[in-house]
């Protein structure tokens, strides 16, 4: 049986790999993560090379072996569809389930989540549009890009929106951009400033730069 620290690293380090261009995930970055000292980081590390669920190498970084992908991706598994379940079933808005998720997907068994995966009619994907690994533990490829990437007057649509704070995606909602709602860029700011967006043909709002960065979109087909 993993223990709650043991999965949160395993999931932290998935994270940080997927997002991570370099080979390794750094001791520096998933401290900040925790917001915990490296050197708690670090002794946590040992402890999960020796399991044999992380490669391990001080000054070069860590990467999952096959056995910690494993725990990581179906601890994800559970997170996502606890998250789709508080929405569709509990009524949690999208901005109130990353926090409920985080307790629960601890505490349930394998069996449960699978039972409500089944009651929720096998999604695919969770509220904020991040695929629900399958049973086998394997993720569904999704071609997007960051909306900072489109160019200007392109129509995309909001595939997925991703690790955002709850104020962040209740700001979303109160604008109308959530997942599937299409978008045009009509103005960037230099220097990273923020974008001038016009959602569904008819809305004009601004977004900062580091959340148009979080927005993964879809080129809609002209």
């Amino acid at each position: 049986m993993a223990s709650k620290a043991l999965e949160d690293y395993l999931k932290i380090i998935y994270k940080l790999e997927d997002n991570s261009s370099e080979k390794g995930v750094q001791t520096s970055v998933i401290a900040e993560r925790l917001s915990i000292s490296q050197a708690s980081v670090s002794n946590m590390l040992k402890k999960l090379a020796e399991r044999d669920f992380i490669s391990y190498e001080p000054y070069y970084g860590v990467s999952l072996t096959s056995s910690g992908r494993k725990i990581a991706l179906n601890m994800v598994r559970k997170h996502r569809i606890l998250e789709l379940y508080l929405v569709e079933r509990l009524n949690y808005s999208w901005d109130e389930v990353d926090e409920e998720a985080e307790v629960l997907e601890h505490a349930i068994s394998d069996k449960l989540a699978n039972r409500m995966w089944d009651d929720l009619e096998q999604p695919t994907h969770d509220p904020h549009g991040s695929p629900i690994p399958s049973i086998e533990g394997e993720l569904i490829k999704q071609d997007l890009v960051p909306l900072v990437e489109v160019p200007i007057e392109q129509k995309s649509q909001v595939v997925r929106i991703k690790n955002r704070s709850p104020e962040e995606l209740r700001y979303l909602a109160n604008i109308g951009l959530t997942t599937g709602v299409s978008l045009k860029i009509k103005n960037m700011a230099p220097l990273n400033g923020p974008l001038l967006v016009e959602i569904e043909d008819e809305n004009l709002h601004a977004i900062d730069y580091r959340l148009a960065m979080a927005l993964y979109v879809s080129k809609v087909k002209s």
